[in-house]
């Protein structure tokens, strides 16, 4: 039996996965088990943001490695509490909570604004509003926080206390203000699952202005839009304004499992000892990996997500057979006149592999793929969305 076949036989059949072994790589380009080269613009989802074996990272992996790749949180560890203090010096949060997904990271934001809600106005003060077509995660309760029907179907009842608002409309966010006893707004600023779209910067500044005035929080989920991936750090500090929960994962990491609750000034000291926890949240390795990661997102990397985000959008928008491009920095969704799957699967028998977003293709580039390679990649995804 081969690798595929050993797959179907033995993994849980939760995705529908490309008929592709992918076995190493370098930089943003992957081989699969017949020798065959790719250029990759998916990058394991916004997760590999410096490529595939990235040597400072692998260095820093390996270094603690050598020391020890465990301790749990009964014990302080070197890497944990620098990454916590890189991420708040950063940002201007105050402190951290590590975990080991997005999901998790929205599962503390969640838990946050409840606990700040029953705080501040009572028990049964715990709503929380999120949009429709957004994503949070997969756990039941973070599944409940996606506002998008389809990913409900197999597992009701959901986890009361949650309500979904239009994007983009203030009033939808006021109605439900009136209706429910609310403790916080969650967004993404770029609906990745909901198709990659951003959200309108005069709705963000007058939705955090009114979530403040509610004595409510604002928490931006930045799973996905974080570390770089839209030309900021964070793609709320394109926005203009200050969250009191921010969450992260994916790109942090660069390929190790890590997850980031950041809480501001107003819940900072919200936890205490027990509320809260993780066995493998702050792992020694995967801090070391981030630590790296987080150190090179700098202001001359952020300029060079902008500059390769506006080749790209400059070279699709308009082009023959493509409808709409949206999205922001290296996050793109691509409507075109073809099917999306019918795309992707001409693109990976060219050697470029892209993925799909709703009914648009997904790029998904690192941050720091070679400009050679991506106007390759990004010429061949044209010809096939052209013909």
């Amino acid at each position: 039996m081969n690798i595929i076949e050993i797959d179907k036989q033995y993994i849980a059949g939760t995705y529908a996965r490309f008929p592709l072994q992918l076995v190493e790589g370098k930089g943003s380009m992957v081989q699969d088990a017949d020798g065959k080269e790719y250029i990759d613009l998916g990058t394991g989802i916004a997760v590999n943001g410096f490529g595939i074996g990235d040597d400072e990272w692998k260095q820093a992996v390996i270094a603690q490695l050598n020391k020890i790749q465990h301790t749990s949180n009964l014990y302080y560890s070197e890497p944990c509490a620098l990454l916590a203090k890189e991420l708040c010096l950063r940002t201007g949060m105050k402190k951290v909570f590590f975990s080991n997904s997005g999901a998790e990271a929205n599962e503390c934001a969640i838990k946050a604004a409840r606990h700040y809600g029953q705080t501040k106005k009572g028990a049964d003060c715990y709503t929380i509003i999120t949009l429709k077509q957004s994503f949070h995660g997969r756990t039941i309760t973070t599944l409940s926080a996606t506002g998008q029907d389809v990913f409900h179907e197999y597992f009701t009842p959901m986890t009361e206390g949650f309500v979904y608002a239009e994007p983009n409309d203030l009033n939808s966010v006021k109605e439900l203000i009136k209706v429910h006893k609310c403790c916080a707004v969650m967004i993404e600023l770029v609906q990745g699952e909901g198709g990659v779209v951003a959200l309108d910067p005069g709705y963000v500044t007058a939705l955090a202005e009114l979530v403040k005035e509610e004595d409510m929080l604002l928490v931006v989920d930045e799973v996905q839009t974080g570390n770089g991936r839209t030309g900021s750090l964070y793609a709320y500090m394109d926005y203009g304004i200050t969250p009191d929960v921010v969450t992260t994962a994916k790109g942090l990491g660069g390929g190790l499992p890590i997850g980031a609750t950041m809480l501001g000034e107003r819940v900072e000291n919200l936890f205490t000892a027990g509320m809260n926890g993780s066995t493998f949240g702050g792992n020694p390795v995967a801090c070391a990996g981030a630590l790296s990661i987080l150190q090179r997102i700098d202001e001359r990397l952020l300029q060079e997500v902008k500059q390769k985000s506006a080749y790209i959008f400059n070279t699709l928008q308009g082009a023959k057979g493509v409808k709409s491009v949206s999205g922001k920095g290296l996050m793109i969704g691509i409507e075109c006149e073809k099917d999306a799957g019918e795309v992707i699967e001409q693109c990976r028998q060219r050697g470029v592999l892209v993925i799909k977003a709703k009914h648009k293709v997904r790029l998904l580039p690192a941050l720091n793929i070679p400009m050679e390679q991506l106007e390759k990649a990004i010429n061949i995804l044209k010809e096939v969305i052209e013909k």
